[in-house]
């Protein structure tokens, strides 16, 4: 496992990766576009799929984009800043802990999903490309955001260990540490959605 180039940078880098993941965009989008708050609405968390279900397409696609944008933009920059494996896996695991654990918003924010996939993509892009699909697949299947996101998230850690035959990157012990951390809290917030699915009262999306 690699030791930080520079450590200041290294911390500094985390801290600042922890305040981008903690911005509520989904809040921040609702408000703006609708004045609504999405912690009074559905599932009460400041995600992308509870602000589509509570305030719109539009700022479903916006609170997307940009959660998945923050995750992006945090792995891309530790990654040109320093190239350290070590050190994009934190800074990883910073921003996505940021948007499902924000101080702004006193530790209670979305499930992490969309930004799981944004850090993933500017570091294990064929591991994200296989992650989506079986998201996908499964959302296509069963019209339940919930049960995909659950599905690939387990899978991540096992994709990103099958991938590291063809990626360096992937097969580092920090990328498949940080993708079972990923994995496993997406699992962990999605608890309460898997007994609604149990119990029938999960809400399905898109269907008719």
């Amino acid at each position: 496992m690699a030791i930080f180039q520079s450590l200041d940078i290294a911390i500094t880098s985390i801290v600042a990766a922890y305040l981008l993941g903690a911005i509520p965009f989904g809040l921040l989008f609702a408000r703006w576009l609708t004045g609504k708050d999405p912690r009074q609405h559905g599932s009460g968390n400041t995600g992308a799929t509870n602000a589509l279900r509570t305030s719109g397409k539009a700022v479903g696609i916006l609170t997307l984009l940009a959660d998945i944008g923050k995750g992006s933009l945090a792995v891309a920059l530790a990654i040109y800043l320093q190239d350290d494996m070590t050190l994009v896996a934190a800074v990883a695991l910073a921003v996505f802990v940021g948007h499902i654990f924000p101080i702004y918003l006193k530790f209670k924010g979305g499930k992490g999903v969309a930004t799981m996939f944004g850090v993933l993509i500017p570091w294990l892009p064929w591991v994200a490309i296989a992650t989506f699909f079986a998201w996908f697949l499964l959302f296509k299947l069963t019209r339940y955001v919930s049960l995909a996101s659950v599905v690939a998230a387990i899978m991540l850690p096992l994709l990103a260990w099958l991938f590291g035959a063809l990626s360096w990157s992937a097969s580092d012990p920090s990328a498949l540490f940080a993708c079972v951390i990923l994995g496993g809290l997406v699992v962990a917030r999605h608890i309460g959605n898997m007994r609604r699915i149990l119990a029938g009262e999960e809400p399905k999306t898109g269907a008719s």
